[in-house]
């Protein structure tokens, strides 16, 4: 008997990684009183770290995530891709 073959992707684990990370950062910025959302748009659009709070090492997380693979994750997620 074979075992059945398990297959998984890579874009699929570094997703799920900035998905993840993404919920702390916007758990951080909740938990000081900021607006999440515009807090983390303001990042993607700028790209200055300063909109991040360095609570929870929120701001560090941020600089390791890719602005272009986190935009292409965000526009998939949104169009139900």
């Amino acid at each position: 008997m074979h075992e059945p073959t398990i297959s998984f992707s890579l874009h699929d684990d570094k997703e799920k990684e900035i998905k993840k990370t993404l919920t702390i950062i916007y758990d951080a910025l909740r938990q000081k009183g900021y607006n999440p959302i515009n807090q983390i748009v303001g990042y993607i659009l700028s790209e200055d770290p300063t909109y991040i709070t360095t609570y929870n090492n929120a701001r560090s997380l941020i600089r390791r995530i890719d602005r272009d693979e986190l935009l292409q994750i965000l526009v998939k997620s949104y169009l139900g891709e």
